[in-house]
């Protein structure tokens, strides 16, 4: 079995995109454990543009795959043709952009469908029984991702997302930010990250450990 892990981004920045610091702690974190990885993402526009200086909405649109791909240095590939039976375990990354492109959860709530070429790719690997790591937000895709019964964290029990997760057939488990919760029946990891973190080390302690985990479990 191929030890590669699949990073799926959803853009950059964010508030429109992958959180960079969240998505580079997970590339760094690999490389430290040596364990190879593929960046990948949607070949969709994203829902709109964010001005990052003042959180305003900008005019214009932007490719996710190729905004992913400043994550990355270019090292990226279109998540429509990637195949799981390549890679050992999949990471999502969090930020606005997985709320907002890898799914409509931003607008739609507990009514949230993903992108197909995500639900796919994510699909396929917890069907092999591979690791499924999910940070910040992601974790609200993972009832649509996986199915009823599944457990996650966004951190906190009282969070609006615990309650559209729960909506969804999901199981919601409190988390503090260094720490991340298992599924053990679905083989799924997740970890507050910036749901919680006030700062990037806050952030980097349960996404260490998130990975350490997966790598554990390829």
């Amino acid at each position: 079995m191929s030890r590669k892990v699949a990073v799926i981004l959803s853009g950059c920045g964010v508030f429109d995109g992958s959180e960079i610091h969240e998505a580079t702690l997970v590339m760094l974190r690999l490389d430290e454990a040596g364990v190879a990885y593929q960046c990948m993402a949607p070949d969709i526009e994203q829902m709109h543009v964010i001005n990052h200086l003042n959180g305003e909405t900008m005019p214009g649109q932007r490719n996710v795959l190729v905004e992913s791909a400043r994550l990355c240095r270019g090292n990226i590939v279109d998540l429509a043709h990637a195949d799981a039976a390549d890679y050992a375990a999949v990471i999502l990354p969090g930020g606005f952009g997985a709320a907002k492109n890898l799914c409509n959860f931003a607008v739609a709530g507990a009514d949230m469908e993903v992108n197909a070429d995500v639900a796919r790719f994510v699909g396929a690997m917890h069907a092999q029984g591979k690791p499924v790591g999910l940070i910040c937000i992601a974790p609200a895709m993972a009832p649509r991702l996986i199915g009823k019964g599944v457990q996650c964290t966004i951190g906190r029990d009282d969070d609006p997302a615990a309650d559209a997760i729960r909506a969804m057939g999901g199981e919601h488990r409190t988390c503090a930010v260094d720490r991340f919760t298992i599924d053990e029946k679905n083989n799924v990891i997740s970890t507050p990250a910036y749901m919680l973190a006030g700062r990037i080390s806050d952030a980097a302690a349960g996404i260490t450990r998130l990975v350490t985990e997966i790598v554990r479990r390829m």
